[in-house]
């Protein structure tokens, strides 16, 4: 049984970790969401603390109190088109606030720290994909048993892409796509959440570990086959990219794959 500190423990990553680890270990959680953190300490009668990762007071207590071995950092701004317009504030929870809690961990000697990644960060041009990346460096250089983990899209997430067209068919408006050409990477959470807990297997530090995804699926053709299969007919809306939007994206960067390592289902860069 381990003592294991997730932050952003209500989000749709966080709260599946704690779903699938509450059972065999000591868990504290830790997240901004007031409502979803009730939610989960209600259901699984497990400790947590509301609090943001940019409270160094706050964080502070948390390890002080608790003293965890394990931290999953799941905490973070995510939404891509939305950082575009507000940067100061991507950075000052991506950045300052991933240093906060790297900081501590450091601190108070956590044995294995675990920061979930996108794969938004593979030749960033939006500010959340920048931001993330940050985080992987300042992750990947804090030391032994610090690793990151980073995939593509996960489907059945909060604000995620199925989760909009259902709201959108739902309310008999039609399903909307920014790009026709546009392609993505599509992973489930409990697949998602399998390479979270792999990478304290295998890990040792310093790596950043890709889930194998094959190849990118065009959006396009998820929503043609959803209505196909619905059989209905629902009209699909090009509603053009949205701020920060790339066509396609890549898990890993042209360097990173000359020295990425095959593991099994993984890709581990060093």
């Amino acid at each position: 049984m381990k003592r294991i500190l997730i932050t952003g423990a209500a989000g749709s990553i966080g709260s599946e970790l704690v779903r699938q680890l509450y059972k065999d270990n000591k868990l504290y959680l830790y997240d901004i969401n007031e409502m979803g953190l009730h939610e989960l300490i209600t259901d699984l009668k497990v400790p947590g603390r509301v609090g943001d990762i940019r409270n160094r007071d706050t964080l502070r207590n948390t390890f002080d109190d608790f003293k965890p071995e394990v931290v999953f950092h799941a905490a973070a701004y995510k939404s891509v088109d939305m950082m575009e317009y507000v940067p100061e504030e991507a950075i000052s929870t991506n950045v300052n606030g991933t240093l906060n809690v790297l900081h501590f961990s450091k601190i108070y000697g956590v044995k294995n720290f675990v920061y979930i990644s996108t794969d938004k960060v593979v030749n960033a041009k939006s500010v959340m994909g920048k931001t993330k990346s940050l985080g992987e460096t300042m992750t990947v250089n804090s030391g032994k048993w610090y690793v990151v983990v980073r995939f593509g899209n996960v489907m059945g997430s909060r604000w995620s892409l199925l989760g909009i067209w259902e709201r959108q068919i739902n309310e008999g408006r039609p399903i909307t796509i920014t790009d026709p050409k546009m392609m993505r990477y599509f992973m489930t959470i409990p697949e998602a959440v399998n390479l979270v807990l792999q990478a304290t297997k295998i890990g040792k530090g310093g790596e950043v570990i890709c889930f194998e995804m094959g190849k990118p699926v065009r959006i396009l053709e998820i929503a043609e086959e959803i209505i196909k299969k619905l059989g209905r007919d629902i009209p699909i809306e090009v509603i053009g990219n949205r701020g920060g939007e790339v066509l396609e994206e890549r898990l890993m960067t042209e360097e990173e794959k000359k020295i990425a390592i095959k593991q099994g289902n993984f890709w581990i860069i060093k």
